[in-house]
Parts: C-alpha cells; sequence; structure tokens
C-alpha cells in the first residue's frame, strides 16, 4: 500500500512573514518549499559585513507586548539574544531647552495600569506641568477607544490630539516621541486607528507592555541562521536567490509557481512579499481590487552609522529632542567592534526629507548634532561614517491605509497573502510580519481540514 504524499506548499518570500508561514505549514506535516530572491533570509532586518564589523541594516526593536515576534524568537532558538528589559526605562535629552541640556527619564513602575507610568509622567521635565496633565486625560480617552474602529481609520492622529488638548510641545516631546519609531510617520500622517493599536497596546495594557528588547547580536544571527536551522529541522526546503516569476493554476487545480529553471507544483501558495510584488504576481481575479495594493504608499528608514575611536556613550540608547537626531543605540559589541572604540547607530524613521540626500551632507549635519548630545563626542576620532537607506522600509500608516489592506484570504482557492502590510491591525513592525505568518498558515490549514491551533493560543 502506497504512503500518500503530504499536501505541499510554496512560500514565496523569506522575511519574517514567510518564514513563520513556512514553519507553521511544514509543523502541521505540508511538504513546504520556502523561496527568496535575495542571498539570505530576514527581509528588511538582516545583517552585512563591513570590513570586520557585522552591521544591522537598521535598528529594529520589539516590545513586550509584542507575543508573535516572541514566539519567533522561541522558535527559532533565539529568545536569549534579544532581552528585554526589566522594566521600561527610556533617556530622553533634550538640548533645546533655554536652560542647557536636560535627562529626563520614561519609566514604568510595578503599579497597574495607568499607575504604572504616573510617576514618570508627573516628573517628566520636558512637559509643563498643564502639559503632563493633559496627557493623562488624553490617554484615559486614547483607552476607551477601539482600534479595530473602521471610523478610526480615517482620522489623522494629530486632529484627534489637538480636539484633546495636545500642544505641539506635548506631540513632539511625547507622542511623536513614541509613534514615529512605531508608525514610522508624524501624527499629522499617521491614522488614528493604528496610532490607537501602539498607544493601547503598549503603554495602556498592562504595566509591562512596553519593555523594550533588541538584538543584542547581528539580526542576520536570528533572521537568517536560526531562522534557517528552524526551518531544516522543520523540513523546509529553502532556495535563496530565487525569484518567483509566475503563478497559474495547473489542469489538477493545483498550483504552479515558475521560477528560474523550475517549476514547483503545490496544493497552497502563500505570497509573502511586498505589496507591489504580489500584485504583479496574483492571477486574475484574485482579489476584487487588486489596485488598492499598489494605493498603499511606502514609507523610508534612514540609519547613520559612527564608529568613534574612543566610547562617547554610556547608555544602551537614548532618545533625542530639540535635535534632528531621533534614536540613538550602541552597536559596538553586537558589531564585533575592538580596539576600544564605540559604534553608534543613529535611527531617522519617517525620513522622507533625508532619504536621498549624500552621505557628506548627512555626516555635515548629524556629526555636530552628536557632539551636541553627547560631550564626550567633541574631539573624538571618526573612525568610520556611513549610512544605510531603506526607501520602502514599511507600509505608510496615513489614514484611510485600513481600507487597503486586504486579509490572508484570496478569491483563488489555496492562494493567500502575508506581510507586514496585510490587515494584521498592526503597523509596519516584526510584530506584525509574524502575526501575517500566522494568519496566512492558518487560513491555509483551516481550508485543508487540518486542525491548527493558534501558536500565541498554546503560548497562553
Amino acid at each position: 500500500m502506497t504512503t500518500p504524499q503530504p499536501e505541499r506548499a510554496v512560500v514565496v518570500g523569506g522575511g519574517l512573514a514567510g518564514i513563520t508561514a513556512a514553519l507553521e505549514l511544514a509543523d502541521a506535516g505540508l511538504g513546504v518549499t520556502l523561496i527568496e530572491g535575495r542571498p539570505r533570509l530576514g527581509g528588511l532586518a538582516f545583517s552585512f559585513r563591513r570590513g570586520d564589523l557585522t552591521v544591522d541594516n537598521g535598528q529594529h526593536v520589539y516590545l513586550r507586548c509584542c507575543t508573535a515576534y516572541g514566539w519567533f524568537l522561541d522558535r527559532v532558538g533565539g529568545r536569549h539574544l534579544a532581552p528585554l528589559q526589566d522594566r521600561l526605562d527610556v533617556p530622553v535629552l533634550d538640548v533645546a531647552h533655554p536652560g542647557g541640556p536636560r535627562l529626563g527619564r520614561l519609566r514604568r513602575s510595578a503599579l497597574p495600569v495607568p499607575l504604572h507610568l504616573a510617576r514618570s509622567l508627573a516628573t517628566y521635565p520636558h512637559l509643563s506641568l498643564a502639559e503632563r496633565a493633559s496627557v493623562g486625560r488624553a490617554a484615559l480617552a486614547l483607552k476607551r477607544l477601539d482600534p479595530a474602529d473602521p471610523a478610526l481609520d480615517g482620522v489623522d492622529f494629530a486632529t484627534w490630539l489637538g480636539r484633546h488638548g495636545q500642544s505641539a510641545r506635548t506631540v513632539e516631546a511625547l507622542w511623536d516621541l513614541v509613534g514615529v519609531a512605531t508608525l514610522n510617520a508624524t501624527a499629522p500622517h499617521a491614522s488614528l486607528g493604528l496610532a490607537a493599536m501602539v498607544f493601547k497596546t503598549g503603554l495602556l495594557s498592562e504595566p509591562g507592555a512596553a519593555d523594550i528588547g533588541w538584538a543584542h547580536v547581528p539580526l542576520g544571527e536570528l533572521h537568517d541562521t536560526l531562522a534557517r536551522k528552524a526551518l531544516a529541522s522543520a523540513g523546509v526546503r529553502v532556495e535563496t536567490r530565487t525569484k518567483a516569476e509566475s503563478l497559474s493554476r495547473t489542469e489538477s487545480g493545483a498550483w504552479r509557481v515558475e521560477v528560474s529553471g523550475e517549476t514547483l507544483d503545490a496544493e497552497v501558495v502563500v505570497l509573502a512579499v511586498p505589496q507591489r510584488e504580489a500584485h504583479d504576481l496574483l492571477p486574475h481575479g484574485a482579489l476584487d481590487d487588486p489596485g488598492k495594493l499598489l494605493d498603499i504608499g511606502t514609507a523610508p528608514i534612514l540609519n547613520l552609522h559612527v564608529v568613534y575611536d574612543r566610547k562617547v556613550l554610556r547608555q544602551p540608547f537614548f532618545a533625542a529632542l530639540g535635535s534632528p537626531v531621533q534614536w540613538v543605540f550602541d552597536r559596538t559589541e553586537s558589531s564585533g567592534l575592538t580596539g576600544g572604540g564605540q559604534y553608534l547607530a543613529v535611527s531617522q524613521s519617517a525620513a522622507g526629507d533625508e532619504i536621498d540626500e549624500p552621505v557628506a551632507a548627512l555626516r555635515a549635519r548629524y556629526l555636530p548634532e552628536l557632539e551636541r548630545l553627547l560631550p564626550a563626542a567633541r574631539g573624538a576620532g571618526v573612525r568610520d561614517f556611513f549610512v544605510t537607506r531603506e526607501r520602502t522600509a514599511t507600509f505608510a500608516p496615513t489614514p484611510g491605509v485600513g481600507r487597503l489592506r486586504p486579509g490572508a484570504h484570496t478569491n483563488a482557492p489555496g492562494l493567500y497573502l502575508a506581510g507586514a502590510w496585510t490587515a494584521t491591525g498592526w503597523p509596519a513592525t516584526m510584530e506584525g510580519a509574524v502575526r501575517s505568518g500566522f494568519s496566512a498558515a492558518g487560513a491555509a490549514l483551516a481550508v485543508l481540514g487540518r486542525t491548527h491551533a493558534h501558536p500565541l493560543q498554546e503560548a497562553a
């Protein structure tokens, strides 16, 4: 008696969404092939070599509330390599204060929500007493919003903040300080629905939700090296430098994915690629209005990398006010830098005005700013200064984007969509990418009649 062959799946795209979908499908018993056009896995959260350094293309963090990305770290065996803070603690340095630079901190206590941030807010030096009180009132109003309400998607966050008494200074020193880093947009350009989701989940759900975690090793070790090991252990065939050229139906009703030099047939296909690439691969009729995918805008992130000849920053990271600098992270140890210097990564979100500026212009602008923020950098030698640019780092979280984001299902049986740009309810984060992989795999397995427990329900 012949043993029936396992149902087959092809996952197109080796970012976090594709890796997650492939692992979930393989764990359920499907024969899975994952193809990725780049020579590595990890999508837009990757590492590369520059001389003796291993450099991340950009600084990526996650929060304790990012349970799906936490699952991913556990699944690939990398949780210990990307630890979380014991408690939220963000140094915020304002160098434009008339009385001279001021350092404040956003910290939480062990008290229940919303008291966990009350003491920090009460002593936050970058806002007046009246502004601090207004933040508390706005936070309570925000807590009453339902981020899934479609009406919120059509309103910009700045308009809502203005209606709730938030001054321009309050937006700059608090709401945008968090929002730009998580949404990749300033308040006027961010959907209220997505902003409410970020702030409700991160700051108003449970005391530890906003504790920050980040990789203490190069991202490539997590998203490529360890991910490949996990995929191999699950039986997934991984083919990098392999791009899907077309997608069609076979006479038997299966899917056929054409790649260079090979044809892959499968009962399930997951397109885990950027929205424009998905649009180009989708067969006719797969979505009612595929043009919506092209209407999902993109937003850039710029990262500046500075290697000093000595230590100039004693904190692991800080955020800045009164300066074009947004967030600065110490990446010395993770990059493998030796010899007594220090390597700082400056992460600039919503960087549309600067994304194409020459390196020389960026160097002339940002090195003096770092000296203004960090007195120890004055007179320090700069061993290296370089720039990484992700022009389409995230989808743009503009008002109205929610109606453009498709779910995992398509009109074509056996064809599913994944990616942070799909309808995850989250902005374009590593968390959203992993959740989209869960959704695509779960949808496929449900149609195939395979019992499948959601990974986060299993972990609960």
